[in-house]
């Protein structure tokens, strides 16, 4: 059984003794008094840093005293809004850039600045009875590597490196980067370099290897991909030294119901789980899911005792 459905059968247990031995202090705190409240489930896409952080928050709301527990939603996002749509999740852990454009239908109304970012989504998620809480310094967004051998032969440790001494290089990078704002588009515009003549379209597990294999030279990766903590990878991630990269911040998305129920006592836990999240964190822990095959329960665990959540 899964950690998460076995500390939420507990929790039922404990809700219903205490309510057949009449507990109605009306002085009870309101998070032992979310007991009675709606369970929270959080939505988890099928990929390592969503089920970790997933299961971060979990673990930091079930240590305030609430019952909350992850499921797994698919890889899309639209399975995960349908999700909220029919009520099987009340919450979930996205990404403020990528969100905001979904929903948008891609217009461009992201910017690296993650507040303008924020304001400018607020509007599509009230649309949809949904809340944001705030957003961590945690970012995962698309990230430019090559080699350590090519960082060196073109001197290129930064975007305009390679604007001034890669413009011949060849790219690969998810089919999309054609057309996303935050890749060949977004190097044309803020960089003055365009790769779009050597650009190879691949899925993003196919890019690793032909980056290593000599088959491109530079690669688009997350910047949150687990391999860039492994010293052994050898490659070298080349600095947004412009700002060309959207405000792909980690953040809470609450349904209204849950929020209306529970209040800032809730968003207050979800905010001091936000304040801790940084983008180093989430490199380290997706090298022990994606490299060390550790369990995304157990990174969590980790995570929460090393932060002072639970224990």
């Amino acid at each position: 059984m899964h950690r998460s459905t076995k500390v939420l059968a507990g929790v039922l247990a404990l809700s219903l003794l205490g309510t057949a031995c009449g507990g109605d202090d009306e002085d009870t705190d309101a998070r032992d008094d979310g007991r009675d409240g709606p369970a929270i489930v959080l939505g988890a896409q099928d990929f390592g840093e969503s089920l970790i952080l997933s299961e971060i928050y979990a673990g930091a709301l079930r240590d305030a005293g609430y019952r909350a527990e992850t499921t797994e939603v698919g890889g899309l996002r639209d399975l995960l809004l349908g999700a909220f749509k029919s009520g099987d999740v009340n919450m979930a852990v996205d990404y403020v850039a990528a969100e905001l454009e979904f929903l948008n239908g891609g217009k461009g109304e992201a910017t690296s600045d993650v507040d303008a970012t924020l304001e400018a989504l607020e509007p599509y998620l009230d649309d949809r009875g949904l809340v944001a809480a705030r957003p961590a310094d945690a970012v995962d967004t698309n990230a430019f590597v090559v080699t350590e051998e090519t960082s060196e032969q073109r001197d290129i440790s930064t975007l305009s490196d390679l604007a001034a001494n890669g413009a011949d290089l060849t790219l690969g990078a998810p089919p999309d980067c054609e057309s996303n704002g935050f890749c060949i588009p977004g190097l044309r515009r803020v960089y003055g370099v365009d790769l779009s003549d050597d650009f190879t379209p691949l899925d993003f597990g196919l890019i690793p290897d032909a980056l290593d294999e000599g088959a491109i030279d530079v690669g688009v990766v997350t910047s949150t991909d687990g391999r860039l903590a492994d010293p052994d990878t050898g490659w070298v991630l080349l600095e947004d030294d412009k700002g060309m990269f959207a405000a792909d911040n980690v953040f809470p998305v609450l349904s209204r119901d849950l929020v209306d129920a529970y209040g800032r006592d809730l968003t207050d836990v979800l905010d001091d789980v936000s304040a801790e999240l940084t983008t180093e964190d989430l490199v380290r822990m997706n090298k022990r899911f994606d490299v060390d095959r550790d369990d995304a329960e157990d990174i969590a665990e980790d995570w929460l005792g090393d932060h002072g959540f639970g224990g």
